[in-house]
């Protein structure tokens, strides 16, 4: 039996979403999403966590039905999940040969089209030019060497012998997205690439998108991909009117345009807050004037009493329905991220961590002091405790040996975990802060805007400062 082969669109490709709704339990997951991915074209898409993201990655590959909207695919679709089925034995071989599906297809019937020429059967010359020509749009003969290039790259597994369930989820990734990169689809879905890849599979990550003739939408925390990748972004968190933004001019575009409709939204609420404040007490004078105005001077006749009362009273229902009709229709905007503005205090040491370790967290001991300003960043791979330092400096979490002393009066709080929105408010903010700064994260923008700063590398042994030409400017010193 021949299995049919699935052609790529290429120019003619094209991913529609419009006017896309979800909810689940009650709750509006998307709202009016309108999306169009053409060839060439690369959508970042962003917002905190329950917004929506992944939903949308499904509904655009056709695995979730909306509950309203139209959705018009037209090309060839690969989607790269965080997990995927491992059972019944499967192995990277098999994994290949099922992202490949459609060239195995395409081999085969150029093989049973060579044939037949040769036979001499009628209508064999035609077949033969169809399953070439097959074979040639989908690049079929350099496929496998294609996917064996970007698992080498993504430092993925290269045996395909091997059981997918005898690897990480991390590993089972990057397999995934080789084979993904491999297949040249019309269109990439990714969620969060970049979680499993190491430096140098980011840079072929992030080289290999920015080359694709296909479309892309992009699920990603990682501002430094989104800024390097993305063409236009689709910001699923709240707005004014609850519907999802597009913006044009990729990440820079989406930072300027987020930042001019947060700035639009609070000036329209001031204005509807004020507006209302204003009414409110209009009517409260014109309410009291109705009190008063049943109670004249003495001396003052009923026939004046009643010919003032109908016109106080309409000055009341007047201004209660001016107050009903202004009511305030705008959403109270989200807080926006203000670290206090504290002074600097120079020569003032804050916090003295000496020998710190953390048993089966932070096992090699890490010693630093921070004075008043300063700055440091904690740098390490995953697992090397750079997370458990910043608990320990923030006193959540006792050490297994080693000493911490914090100032008198010194405040020490920990931001745990922050979202690419938040990311975006942080370096201004942090700069401009007299208080001691000690960041550990894996944002590679971020630690591109604070690349100035010197660093604490815990994949060293022990740990060690790193620029020691910054650090006593910056108020961060070796101890001892």
């Amino acid at each position: 039996m021949n299995n049919p082969v699935t052609l790529p669109a290429r120019a003619h490709a094209q991913l529609t979403a419009s006017d896309i709704h979800i909810s689940r339990g009650g709750r509006k997951i998307l709202e009016g999403v309108d999306l169009t991915v053409s060839p060439g074209s690369r959508w970042g898409v962003v917002g905190e966590n329950g917004r929506g993201k992944s939903t949308l990655l499904h509904i655009l590959a056709g695995t979730l039905a909306p509950d309203s909207g139209r959705i018009q695919r037209v090309g060839t679709i690969g989607t790269a999940e965080q997990e995927m089925a491992v059972g019944g034995g499967r192995t990277v071989g098999d994994l290949v040969d099922s992202e490949l599906a459609d060239v195995r297809a395409a081999l085969r019937a150029l093989d049973r089209g060579a044939a037949h020429l040769a036979e001499e059967r009628p209508g064999a010359a035609e077949e033969y030019a169809v399953a070439l020509a097959a074979a040639e749009t989908l690049g079929a003969w350099d496929a496998d060497r294609r996917v064996d290039v970007a698992l080498e790259a993504l430092g993925a597994v290269t045996d395909r012998s091997r059981p997918l369930d005898e690897m990480s989820v991390g590993q089972r990734y990057r397999v995934r997205l080789a084979c993904l990169l491999g297949a040249e689809r019309d269109f990439l879905l990714l969620d969060e690439p970049t979680n499993h890849l190491d430096q140098d599979g980011l840079e072929y990550l992030t080289a290999r998108l920015r080359g694709l003739s296909g479309g892309v939408v992009l699920v990603s925390h990682d501002r430094a991909l989104l800024s390097d990748v993305a063409t236009a972004m689709l910001d699923l968190d709240p707005s004014r009117d609850g519907r999802p933004r597009v913006y044009g001019g990729g990440y820079a575009g989406y930072q300027e345009g987020r930042r001019a409709e947060r700035d639009r939204w609070e000036e329209e609420y001031e204005r509807q807050r004020a507006e209302h404040a204003r009414l409110t007490e209009d009517l409260a004078k014109a309410q009291d004037r109705l009190v008063t105005g049943w109670r004249p001077d003495k001396g003052t006749g009923k026939h004046q009493r009643a010919t003032r009362a109908p016109g106080l009273v309409r000055s009341v229902n007047r201004r209660r329905d001016d107050l009903e009709e202004h009511a305030v229709t705008v959403p109270e905007p989200p807080l926006r991220l203000r670290v206090p503005d504290l002074p600097g205090r120079p020569g003032v040491t804050l916090l003295r961590a000496a020998g710190i370790t953390v048993a089966g967290r932070l096992d090699r001991p890490a010693t630093l002091v921070l004075g008043s300003g300063s700055r440091l960043v904690v740098s390490g791979p995953n697992g090397s405790g750079k997370s458990t330092l910043l608990s320990v400096l923030a006193r959540r979490q006792e050490p297994s040996a080693g000493t911490l002393h914090v100032g008198r009066d010194v405040r020490v709080e920990l931001l745990a975990q922050e979202s690419s929105a938040l990311v975006d408010e942080l370096t201004q903010a942090l700069e401009a802060t007299g208080a001691a700064v000690v960041l550990a994260t894996h944002d590679r923008r971020l630690r591109r805007d604070v690349a100035h700063w010197p660093a604490l590398a815990l994949n060293g042994a022990p740990p060690r400062l790193e620029g020691p030409q910054e650090l006593r400017g910056a108020g961060a010193v070796p101890a001892g």
